[in-house]
């Protein structure tokens, strides 16, 4: 009987390992593939889509989600915004963008997502709690039938992560000061890690996208992101001791002084990098990081940047094993980037009135545009432009990357 538990207890030992091998992991400094070998992150990152930019749609002042949401809005009503938006996440990142992209040469992708997406919050016309899921789903189907792995990145964070646009907030890193939100955040994490814990196409998750802007006291705040980082890792690891958790730094994840030794045995330190010198002392503090700690780092974004620079940043990086995902996929009138398409005639008219005071009900009325029917047509042949049959590869920026620049 004791050599039959044994057996078992030993049967059991070897089914868990070999379960275990099926995800990307983490040993000493480097990720880790499932062949046991280290895995080099080389991709994008498909901005824009869950989470819209104002630069992305070529606006200035108007340039968080529910700043866009609400100039259009004004433009052409609740119930067309509706229509676009729920038009626009299904067709502004398709299966043929995912095969694409596997035709480069890439070997994943880092998704930017509003927490919104999974609670009944309104947002992009909708308040359906399993959005997220929907959508994600359909693209991490996509990218497993690709052979590409994908880190589910919080671009956007409840009470605002980072205090400017890009989280969606209320100008101040809010989640930093309230419970609530950090609550909300955990929990949210934890639902997202309860549903792909299984799902080996998913590296990872990004906790937090460039939490605590250097615009605020980031010497009471600082000391405040560690331990956030802690409750939302506990969150996920109560039910997903699989995947990768991935913790960027502070100030638009470039500061790790912040942290002191890894204190989950699956993580990977990220950090952000665009318009510097490329140097080696741009990216020394990130390697000596590792090194003291003998933990995996790569950079979660870089790029917008000109062909030479990309190239010679990325050369950078692999010289010092640095795996990245560069920023963005598709944006409009674009070079910086794997893909763009062309801003459609007339769509001048939008961006002017993105830049009009409409601070007021009148200034909204002076602002309006006589013909909103015409606004519509060319809200939605700018949904047209953006899909992939209407897209052009940038040939310079992919080759920069030493990746194959495959015609469509």
């Amino acid at each position: 009987m004791k050599k039959l538990i044994a057996s078992l207890l030993l049967a059991a030992a070897v089914s868990s390992t070999l379960y275990a091998q099926k995800f990307i992991g983490v040993k000493g400094k480097e990720i880790i593939g499932t062949n046991g070998k280290p895995f080099l992150i080389r991709g994008t990152n498909l901005g824009n889509w869950l989470v819209p930019e104002g630069y992305m749609f070529k606006f200035k002042k108007t340039n968080s989600p529910r700043l866009i949401n609400q100039a259009l809005t004004e433009l052409i009503g609740p119930e067309d915004v509706k229509l676009f938006w729920k038009t626009f996440q299904d067709t502004y990142i398709t299966e043929a963008d995912i095969q694409y992209l596997k035709s480069t040469g890439i070997n994943s992708l880092r998704i930017p997502f509003n927490y919104r997406l999974f609670t009944k919050e309104t947002y992009m016309g909708q308040n359906n709690p399993n959005r997220g899921f929907e959508l994600l789903d359909k693209v991490i189907g996509w990218c497993k039938k690709a052979n590409l792995y994908v880190i589910l990145d919080m671009h956007c964070a409840p009470g605002g992560q980072t205090g400017d646009n890009i989280d969606d907030g209320d100008g101040y890193p809010f989640l930093f000061t309230s419970a609530a939100s950090r609550k909300l955040t955990a929990d949210i994490w934890r639902k997202i890690a309860d549903h792909y814990k299984n799902e080996t196409t998913v590296m990872g998750y990004d906790l937090l996208n460039e939490p605590i802007a250097h615009y605020f006291d980031v010497k009471s705040l600082n000391p405040l992101l560690e331990p956030t980082y802690k409750q939302i890792t506990a969150a996920v690891r109560s039910v997903d001791k699989n995947h990768i958790v991935f913790i960027g730094g502070a100030q638009w994840d470039s500061n790790f002084k912040v942290f002191g030794p890894p204190f989950d045995n699956k993580s990977v330190y990220t950090f952000h990098k665009y318009w510097t010198d490329v140097k080696q002392d741009v990216i020394q503090e990130y390697i000596d990081y590792r090194n003291k700690y003998n933990a995996p780092i790569y950079v979660g974004e870089t790029g917008e940047n000109t062909d030479q620079w990309v190239n010679d940043f990325r050369l950078l990086c692999e010289k010092n094993n640095i795996g990245w995902h560069y920023w963005p996929y598709k944006k409009a009138d674009n070079t910086k980037g794997f893909m763009s398409f062309k801003a459609p005639e007339g769509y001048d008219e939008i961006i002017e009135y993105t830049e009009k005071p409409r601070g007021s009900f009148e200034e909204i009325r002076k602002a309006a545009p006589a013909d909103r029917e015409k606004i519509k047509k060319i809200l939605w042949a700018f949904l047209e432009n953006s899909k992939f049959a209407n897209c052009t590869p940038q040939k310079g920026y992919i080759e920069a990357l030493g990746l194959k620049a495959t015609t469509k």
